[in-house]
């Protein structure tokens, strides 16, 4: 659901994969391609942040198998020994989460290196496949994909076709100048007097215009603006054309790591739940529902969780404002009324 320098608009959007009529290919090539076999199951060491062009810390993790999660997968996964996880990642990519990383070729991102640790934690060889959005829907429906990591949120709506183990906060989150010494503090009052940017047409600026219709009623305001791109917010910001950005957290996070050495370096000044105020939003792997699959990944994710491994990898990519305490099978998601 993302686009490559900014995540795709928040709405959550219908799966429309009966639509789709492009099916997943194999072979990653230099344009962010769609087949990529990376590492040994048995090598017990995952490498994260890799080609990431300066969004994340480089590190190799400790992954070793977990025989007792192991045998809680599928007969048919398991014979097989390999997890062929989905990224939906085309035709740009969308960093930090998923990317064609510096080398032209490897698929780099938080999303993918949890799938590789997942993997590795279940004693499976992973095979990433990246595709379009649709595609992605499409390939675990027909069963070319056997779990998505792909910032995917939970509905209720998708919970019809598919089961979830989620794995991060569905977070937004507004961005300042580094020496701008706002914060959010999860109270819309604190925007009175400000004006902030956000993309039309989005969860976050049904969200915004929320707050400001509150603001009005007590007699105070934001005024809310609008660019066509990314770039454009982002000079708009740097010339204090505006007081912050509010969007994706992944997003602004990878922001700020490329303005950190700039003259005009930006900083999170709070984040808000992307699901509203009444419910946290959550991330989740997406397999086929009754496959199987759900409970042996939140397992695996819950073993990374304990051992620390999953703790260092959202540090590696600057998303550990988003990490989660359990992984849960099938959480609450969005109501139907929202999807």
């Amino acid at each position: 659901m993302l686009r490559p320098s900014s995540l795709r608009p928040r709405l959550v959007r219908g799966i429309g994969a009966a639509t789709a009529t492009v099916a997943l290919t194999s072979g990653l090539t230099a344009c962010g391609g769609d087949a990529e076999a990376t590492g040994a199951a048995s090598s017990g060491k995952v490498a994260v942040g890799t080609v990431s062009n300066g969004a994340a810390k480089e590190a190799e993790l400790s992954a070793p198998v977990v025989e007792s999660l192991r045998a809680q997968l599928p007969a048919e996964v398991r014979d097989r020994g390999e997890l062929v996880i989905g990224v939906g990642a085309l035709p740009a990519g969308f960093p930090p989460l998923a990317y064609v990383g510096t080398d032209q070729k490897t698929l780099t991102g938080a999303e993918p290196d949890l799938g590789r640790l997942v993997a590795a934690t279940l004693g499976l060889k992973p095979v990433v496949k990246n595709s379009t959005w649709e595609n992605l829907f499409l390939g675990i429906d027909s069963g070319k994909v056997d779990v998505a990591f792909t910032n995917v949120t939970v509905t209720e709506e998708r919970k019809k076709k598919y089961e979830f183990a989620s794995y991060r906060q569905d977070n937004l989150a507004f961005e300042v100048l580094k020496d701008d010494p706002w914060n959010f503090g999860g109270d819309y009052r604190s925007l009175a007097g400000r004006t902030v940017s956000v993309s039309a047409g989005t969860n976050q600026e049904k969200i915004l215009l929320e707050w400001q219709k509150k603001l009005r009623a007590e007699g105070k305001d934001v005024t809310v603006k609008y660019f066509p791109d990314a770039n454009s917010v982002a000079l708009a910001l740097s010339g204090k054309k505006i007081d912050a950005n509010f969007g994706p957290n992944p997003s602004i996070a990878y922001h700020i790591t490329q303005t950190a050495g700039t003259s005009t370096p930006t900083r999170n000044a709070g984040s808000f739940s992307g699901a509203g105020e009444s419910l946290q939003g959550l991330i989740a792997a997406t397999a086929k529902k009754d496959s199987g699959l759900a409970k042996p990944v939140a397992e695996a994710i819950n073993h990374l969780i304990e051992e620390g491994q999953y703790g260092k990898l959202l540090e590696a990519w600057n998303l550990s404002n988003e990490a989660v305490t359990t992984s849960g099978v099938n959480p609450p998601g969005l109501p139907l009324s929202n999807a």
